[in-house]
């Protein structure tokens, strides 16, 4: 089949069209891509072949560029591509440059600034505190419906799609043991998130409000916040998770545009407290509802053990930008920040092996045996769609990585 006829039905076709950065075989030298079905265009290509004004920003080797440029140019962009890949008339100058995917190499697709995790999910939270305070009045922390809470992460770890995840090693302790001991982590789990991509910058000590929130952040793309739960419980009190966290986040190749995902906009769970001014979108600020439709599912070795719903976060992308600059902290181009693991309130819904085992009591059945946390070797596998329009899907790129031990990455 023509690379330009996509099958009806593919969650990648011309009313999808993510961005990425791919190389050719034979060479190094990098450039800005967009899907189609299972191939690739080379979108600085095709724009300089047409003569578009901003092939300058497309013949790049990351999207930073086209991130800083601003949301009319990403609009303008875009149309043009949805154009270029939709008129006959194109087809001839552009068939040379849509590459199949399977011929490729995919990278990173920006350069990451700042990564922020957060913690945005009302099922994820009440699930850990019911594991880790089982006799608390309220599962939940006093400030959870007050603020997003979040952490700031090492964004040189931030891997594209099919890196091998090597498994850390830290300080643990169990409560029985007398002292910590040092070694690999034998609790290494999994988060399924969404990450945010921001565009355009701010300017220091000016908060960016919730109704700028798609004037700043370009789109989103599915992330796994690895997680070395033993290492994470020895070290996060008081200042909070740092090793257990750090070694590895692994994104998708593929960055969504958030123009893409109109259809998938949906209103947030309702709000229980009242919420400060700063993060109130009860009052109709902004330009539409702040979640996001997004189906998610988790799969380890190719079974699929989860199904989290993004529609279900309690915290929207917008409230926690807002947060995340209202003490005046800048945004920087390539910003990267995550949704927090995203679990739904049914069982086959959790996002992260904690919950899914709850601590490994209950051991997940796979075809190749018993699960509780990660072995050597395991697969993950994280992929999505979303509603778009006229009953098609938007499929988002999937986050897929291996675990190996230290001996294997030798």
């Amino acid at each position: 089949m023509p690379p330009f006829d996509v099958p009806e039905g593919d969650p990648f076709g011309p009313h999808n069209l993510p961005y990425g950065v791919f190389s050719i075989p034979g060479t190094q030298e990098r450039t800005v891509g967009v899907r189609l079905g299972d191939h690739v265009l080379d979108a600085g290509a095709a724009a300089h072949a047409l003569g578009s004004p901003y092939a300058s920003l497309l013949a790049r080797p990351t999207l930073n560029p086209l991130l800083a440029a601003g949301r009319t140019a990403w609009s303008d962009v875009r149309r043009a591509l949805t154009a270029w890949v939709t008129v006959p008339s194109h087809r001839e100058t552009l068939a040379p440059l849509l590459h199949p995917l399977s011929s490729v190499t995919l990278h990173l697709p920006f350069e990451v600034a700042d990564y922020v995790d957060f913690y945005a999910s009302e099922n994820h939270a009440r699930n850990v505190g019911r594991i880790f305070r089982p006799d608390a009045a309220d599962s939940l922390t006093p400030n959870w419906k007050h603020l997003p809470i979040g952490y700031h992460g090492r964004s040189g770890t931030v891997v594209v799609s099919g890196t091998d995840v090597v498994r850390p090693s830290g300080q643990r302790k169990a409560p029985a043991d007398a002292a910590p001991v040092f070694g690999p982590s034998v609790r290494l789990d999994i988060e399924a998130e969404v990450g945010f991509v921001v565009g355009v910058p701010s300017e220091p000590g000016s908060p960016v409000a919730l109704g700028d929130f798609r004037e700043h952040v370009f789109g989103l793309c599915l992330l796994n916040d690895w997680s070395a739960r033993d290492v994470q419980a020895w070290e996060y009190v008081p200042l909070g998770p740092f090793l257990g966290k750090s070694f590895a986040t692994s994104v998708s190749a593929w960055i969504t545009p958030l123009d893409a995902l109109e259809e998938a906009r949906v209103s947030p769970p309702e709000r229980t407290h009242e919420l400060l001014p700063y993060l109130d979108d009860t009052n109709g600020e902004g330009d539409g509802p702040g979640g996001y439709d997004l189906r998610i599912s988790v799969a380890v070795n190719g079974h699929v053990v989860s199904e989290p719903p993004f529609s279900t976060m309690y915290w929207t992308a917008a409230q926690q930008l807002a947060h995340m600059t209202v003490n005046g902290a800048s945004l920087r181009t390539g910003d990267l920040y995550g949704s927090g693991t995203v679990s739904g309130p049914a069982e086959r819904e959790r996002g992260s092996l904690l919950e899914l085992t709850w601590n490994g009591r209950d051991p997940l059945e796979l075809p190749d045996g018993k699960r509780t946390f990660l072995e050597d070797g395991d697969v993950v596998t994280l992929s999505a769609w979303a509603p778009g329009p006229g009953g098609t899907r938007v499929g988002l790129g999937e986050v897929t990585g291996r675990v190996v031990g230290r001996a294997a990455q030798r």
